[in-house]
């Protein structure tokens, strides 16, 4: 099959585009640097054409609450658009776990927005949340830094591995459209805390990691299970675990 991968330069978009490929699937990798930009129409109806599949794993350039919410509203209309007039069969959305219960943060309103887009499209569609990447844990721990220790919110965390993602978002894109939304994480379910400070202990960093109830992430207020699956005992969980990708790392 033809398979489509918009973002594919990106973090997700290799490692899907790669699988995708190693399972003799014909799959494109779709971005601007390769002439195709869903926040401008340019090249979708090229890339498209003969397309059966199209996974969505594009991100915004800009975290800022209105260029984000810019960017997944207008790429999204624009892609649906031209899978539409193409005839695909699948549209595979990736979203975050947690994005409706975090209001606080303008990126997950963003994504909001853009799984409605998907949800009223009229493309048979499956929306996959996944929870933070492994890859995305040092970036958390820089926005902690208190002074000469680091503070994390009181809530707990399930991060998964990139490569995990990738997996999940091929076994999905390949099976019949869903009409819904999923849920993956990592193996391991632990307080925030647990994570960053393994995480900055690898690098030989001895500073304190503190939980603490008032501590925001990204702007948003976190309840104990803001950030994992809602549905933990429908979740797909992937294999990798925090310790071993850190090892190979």
């Amino acid at each position: 099959m033809k398979i489509v991968v918009i973002g594919g330069s990106g973090l997700i978009g290799r490692h899907l585009t790669a699988e995708l490929s190693r399972q003799e699937h014909e799959a494109i990798a779709a971005s601007p640097s390769s002439g195709v930009n869903a926040l401008t129409g340019e090249g979708l109806a090229g890339v498209l054409a003969g397309a059966d599949i199209v996974v969505d794993v594009s991100n915004s350039p800009s975290f800022e609450d209105a260029a984000v919410l810019d960017f997944f509203e207008r790429s999204g209309r624009n892609l649906l658009t031209a899978e539409r007039e193409a005839g695909v069969k699948h549209h595979v959305a990736l979203s975050i776990v947690g994005t409706d219960r975090l209001r606080g943060n303008g990126y997950f309103r963003a994504k909001v927005a853009q799984e409605g887009l998907v949800k009223a499209s009229g493309i048979p569609f499956t929306i996959v949340r996944a929870t933070q990447f492994f890859e995305f844990v040092a970036t958390i721990a820089e926005g902690s830094v208190d002074g000469t220790r680091l503070v994390v919110p009181n809530a707990d965390f399930q991060p998964i591995a990139a490569a995990d993602v990738a997996a999940a978002l091929a076994d999905v894109a390949l099976a019949p459209p869903r009409n819904a939304t999923i849920e993956i994480a990592g193996p391991d379910r632990l307080p925030f805390r647990d994570f960053v400070a393994h995480w900055i202990a690898s690098t030989g960093d001895r500073r304190e990691v503190r939980a603490d109830r008032a501590a925001r992430y990204f702007g948003a207020e976190l309840d104990k299970g803001s950030l994992v699956p809602e549905h933990a005992e429908a979740a797909r969980l992937g294999p990798t675990r925090f310790e071993s990708w850190l090892a190979s790392t």
